[in-house]
């Protein structure tokens, strides 16, 4: 994460509708994947279900307000997207959102 890099998650989500090649499950354990509601998880159980390149667990409209709907029990890959960091702000980019003020070594 940047220091100086103030992004609202919640204002945001672009990360949550950025790929439906990233929300993979990696290193989770199985008691941990088993608690993620069935409704969120891809058909193929990689990792989570996705509209088009959007996360189906994300409520809201990104860059206006969002959450996740599954936070406490979000898998690995989501908990290490930090704001500011580099995925963050090619997500944010690809939705036209402000990078500027940003340190990224993009």
């Amino acid at each position: 994460m940047h220091a100086d890099a103030a992004f609202d998650c919640q204002s945001c989500g672009a990360c949550c509708a950025y790929s439906a090649d990233w929300p993979r499950f990696s290193t989770e354990e199985d008691e941990q994947l088993d608690r993620i509601p069935e409704k969120f998880v891809a058909a193929d159980l990689s990792g989570m279900r996705c509209d088009g390149v959007r996360c189906s667990a994300l409520v809201g409209e990104v860059g206006k307000h969002t959450a996740c709907g599954i936070y406490e029990l979000r898998p690995d890959v989501c908990r290490a997207c930090m704001p500011g960091d580099d995925a963050c702000l090619m997500a944010r980019a690809a939705h036209g959102l402000a990078v500027e003020g940003a340190v990224s070594s993009l």
